[in-house]
């Protein structure tokens, strides 16, 4: 974590100034540059301020102060920025770097957001000053005790709650994060009519259905990795799941939910192999998703296609063959070769099945694996 020392250091003007003139430099020559200010401090921000260019492109482009593990902890601006939430006033319980209060900012009239640890309290203020925000209001306190003095109405309520024990170790149950959402629920009703909480990419959807029955539940993903479920509740928000591939598309689940008879399999028909998103799988929204364009055996597996569907929240790949796993004549085929694999329901991991065929990566071959029933499969796609 940052140090209050270096803290004040980054925020002085001759340090700023090293860091804004050493853009483009590689940090580890500025870090042994011994005509650089403050050179190894100065470093790891140039560092941190290179990787923010994906995730938090406008952090990086203002030079904010990036603590390395607020940074890591925070969400991507592309996340931050899909929450649906908008008014005049929320409460954040959470604000950390506060990439999600400069988000709520520019949907709400006032932002209050409250961080138990003082110094990256300072951090997130002085970054919104960097940043030109003028709207968020920083409180360095728990979440704890504040909601049990304020007198105050919010139209939204929004938490991430740390995740990381006292020892480091992560943590999935609600319960068990800080703050603690659900003893803190009856006071938060008080606060506001509506809140969103967000939770880990390992968070279970039917759980959250579980602790609150009336909410909607949303697993969002970005560049086909699962990045949070969000828990909706209140007022106006009906009971519903979906699923968000960022910047490919949304899909809501049906109320219920049609179980169709599961057709045979049919290797020599199926020309196209249906790569689904992650958050549909995590929503266990698959085979809603893929009905009447593809067939589907798992919530976890492929889809086969005769015809090329439209389907934005999944991969297409042309199909070459399909035939049953044998390890065996595999590896006399690929011999030799640099292979791209998948796989979906399938017992070994990427690293096993290398070993197994023989094989080292590449995209000389592109072979995916999975299980029909009781079967295992090799397709081989063009």
């Amino acid at each position: 974590m940052l140090t209050r020392e270096e803290y004040t250091l980054l925020c002085r003007a001759e340090v700023r100034e090293a860091i804004r003139t050493n853009r483009h430099r590689d940090p580890l020559t500025v870090a042994l540059d011994r005509s650089v200010v403050e050179a190894r401090l100065v470093a790891t921000q140039l560092k941190y301020l290179d990787r923010a260019r994906t995730k938090l492109p406008t952090y990086a482009e203002a030079g904010c102060i990036l603590p390395p593990r607020a940074f890591e902890q925070c969400s991507s601006e592309r996340c931050a920025a899909h929450k649906p939430m908008e008014g005049e006033r929320v409460l954040e319980l959470t604000c950390g770097l506060g990439v999600d209060a400069r988000a709520l900012s520019m949907r709400f009239r006032e932002v209050v957001t409250l961080e138990r640890n003082e110094l990256l309290a300072e951090v997130a203020a002085e970054n919104f000053r960097r940043l030109g925000i003028c709207n968020v209001q920083v409180l360095a306190t728990d979440a704890e005790s504040y909601v049990a003095s304020c007198n105050e109405q919010f139209d939204w309520i929004y938490a991430d709650p740390d995740r990381r024990s006292e020892q480091g170790k992560k943590l999935v149950c609600l319960e068990d994060c800080s703050p603690d959402i659900l003893r803190l629920m009856p006071r938060l009703r008080q606060l506001a009519p509506r809140m969103c909480f967000k939770n880990s990419p390992l968070f279970d959807v039917d759980e959250a259905r579980r602790i609150f029955p009336d909410c909607a539940v949303e697993v969002v993903s970005l560049d086909g990795e699962c990045k949070e479920v969000l828990i909706l509740l209140g007022e106006g928000i009906a009971p519903r799941l979906t699923a968000t591939a960022l910047g490919l598309g949304s899909y809501t689940a049906e109320e219920a939910a049609i179980e169709e008879a599961i057709p045979s399999f049919a290797p020599t028909t199926y020309r196209y192999l249906i790569l689904p998103d992650v958050s549909l799988q995590k929503a266990r929204l698959v085979r809603q998703y893929l009905r009447g364009k593809a067939d589907c055996w798992s919530e976890n597996g492929y889809g086969f296609a005769v015809e090329r569907p439209d389907v934005p929240m999944c991969r297409i790949f042309d199909i070459d063959t399909i035939e049953p796993y044998d390890p065996k004549q595999l590896k006399r085929k690929l011999k030799g070769c640099r292979v791209e694999l998948l796989k979906r329901d399938f017992p070994f991991s990427i690293e096993e099945l290398r070993r197994r065929l023989g094989v080292v990566a590449g995209n000389e071959v592109r072979l995916a694996f999975t299980k029909i029933g009781t079967s295992y499969w090799t397709i081989r796609l063009k």
